[in-house]
């Protein structure tokens, strides 16, 4: 459950995502950032832009936990996407210095914090308020996940195992708050519960295989609806994948389309 997620946890999955955001992207060459990703209407100049705002705009949050002086993410969302769409035309140079730069002066940020000051509330871009303890887990999943974006050769499965329980167990709790999708029940491999994601339509299985060995244990999201369910098959990289609204045939048999989320 999100609840078991500790901050140790969120720091270390922050720092290997940065690791492996940072590495694939080491390995594109200036000319692919050209080139339109996965997600719609951004190629990995905006990608890369984005990626660089986000840690400017945690920065924010990580002022606020350390001074009490409130300090938005962002001025407004329409400004968040203009600075996207301006930080894409820099150079690809400026845009690596730029991303770079700025996630490690966020590394450096939070590393300052103290117990008292990870305890404060913040809030996030959506208007909700949280502990500044979970800035760590924003950042992890903003550069794991679009360290796959990149289309660099990082896939989920190369992402690690506690993380993608995790980040499934955020996109479910935040998909069963929007109740506006369709109702899954999921099954992952490796980890128990069954937490119960809420939503709109008929049920669909997503089914985990079981892989790592004897002593793996099952871990489950069960969803209610109408309709006849539909079962599919996925690992939990699948799973991840088409829960963010990415590499949706993975998961084998049709499964509901979902949106892109993060």
């Amino acid at each position: 459950m999100a609840a078991q997620r500790s901050l140790a946890d969120s720091l270390r999955w922050m720092a290997e995502g940065t690791k492996t955001f940072f590495g694939a992207l080491a390995g594109l060459p200036d000319d692919r950032l050209d080139v339109p990703t996965a997600l719609t209407g951004w190629t990995g100049r905006h990608l890369l832009a984005h990626v660089a705002a986000n840690a400017d705009a945690l920065l924010n949050l990580a002022h606020w936990a350390r001074t009490g002086e409130e300090r938005p993410m962002y001025a407004s969302f329409e400004r968040r996407d203009a600075d996207i769409q301006a930080g894409a035309l820099r150079s690809a140079a400026e845009l690596r210095s730029w991303a770079a730069s700025s996630a490690e002066l966020l590394g450096r940020r939070l590393s300052e914090l103290d117990e008292r000051q990870w305890s404060r509330p913040v809030r996030t871009a959506q208007g909700r308020t949280v502990p500044a303890a979970e800035v760590p887990w924003m950042r992890a999943r903003e550069v794991m996940v679009h360290a796959v974006d990149l289309g660099a050769g990082v896939g989920f499965g190369d992402l690690p195992g506690d993380f993608l329980a995790s980040l499934i167990d955020d996109i479910t709790a935040k998909r069963s708050g929007a109740g506006d999708g369709p109702a899954l029940a999921l099954t992952a491999t490796a980890h128990d519960g069954t937490p119960t994601l809420p939503g709109a339509g008929g049920p669909a299985a997503v089914t985990g295989t079981r892989t790592g060995g004897p002593n793996a244990v099952t871990r489950t999201w069960t969803v209610a609806g109408t309709g006849d369910p539909v079962a599919v098959t996925g690992t939990l990289a699948e799973l991840a994948a088409y829960l963010s609204g990415r590499a949706a045939g993975e998961v084998g048999r049709p499964a509901p389309a979902l949106p892109r989320w993060l």
